[in-house]
């Protein structure tokens, strides 16, 4: 089993930034891509960025491309996400995600999942 562990979270201004934490515990070494998603109320768990093992690879939705920055080290077991320029519309409870198989988009094949941690943009 692996365990996701998500920081971060809180009340931010629009324009302004955070950056969100996820250490991973348990059996890491089973793990490929880590990825964030977002959801909030009444709709689905959107993807947003995601990160291929080695960091060597990155995606994006359109949404947050420009914006966001994935990252992980490897080192630490923790994969990050920069949030900048946010707006209200990123409001949401943003999840760290982990798949043993590879990136993917779609949060039902997402193999484990954090408890989230919520992001809430003041306009």
């Amino acid at each position: 089993q692996v365990q996701l562990v998500e920081s971060g979270g809180g009340l931010v201004q629009a324009g302004g930034s955070l950056r969100l934490s996820c250490a991973a515990s348990g059996r890491t070494f089973s793990l490929n891509a880590l990825a964030w998603f977002r959801q909030v109320p009444g709709k689905e768990r959107e993807f947003v960025a995601a990160i291929t093992e080695s960091g060597g690879r990155t995606y994006y939705a359109d949404s947050v491309k420009g914006r966001f920055t994935i990252s992980r080290d490897n080192a630490k077991n923790t994969v990050y996400l920069q949030l900048t320029s946010l707006s209200a519309e990123d409001t949401a409870v943003y999840y760290c995600a982990a798949d043993t198989m590879g990136v993917s988009r779609t949060a039902r094949t997402i193999d484990y999942w954090g408890q989230g941690t919520q992001v809430t943009v003041s306009s």
